[in-house]
C-alpha cells in the first residue's frame, strides 16, 4: 500500500480498486479491509459521486444471478439476495461492480 492510500477514504479506495477492473463485494472487501455488508453501504456512495461527477466515468453493474436457472432479473442489484425469487436456490453469484 503507498504513502496515498495509507491516507485515501474507504469510498476512495473501493474508487480505485473499481477502477482498474471489475469487483464482487467479497473481493472488495478483502482489497479494502472492511466488512462485505458495509461496502453495499459503501457502494451507493461510491455510484452517487461517480454519476454526479462532471466526468465521464459511468458506475456500471452485472446484477447478481442465479447459478441454478440463470434468472439475473433481481430489483436491487446493489443488494445481495438471499435466494432465487424462480426456483428458490440459494446459489446466487454476487453482483460485479466496475467504473469506466
Amino acid at each position: 500500500m503507498s504513502d496515498s492510500d495509507a491516507t485515501a477514504t474507504t469510498r476512495q479506495r473501493i474508487a480505485s480498486e473499481l477502477r482498474s477492473e471489475p469487483h464482487g463485494v467479497t473481493e472488495l472487501s478483502t482489497a479494502v479491509g472492511v466488512p462485505r455488508s458495509a461496502v453495499y453501504g459503501h457502494l451507493e456512495h461510491v455510484a452517487q459521486t461517480v454519476e454526479s461527477a462532471a466526468n465521464d466515468e459511468r458506475f456500471l453493474v452485472a446484477p447478481p444471478a442465479c447459478r441454478e436457472c440463470g434468472f439475473d432479473g433481481f430489483d436491487d442489484p446493489l443488494n445481495e439476495p438471499s435466494r432465487c425469487p424462480e426456483c428458490r436456490s440459494e446459489r446466487i453469484a454476487e453482483p460485479q461492480f466496475v467504473i469506466e
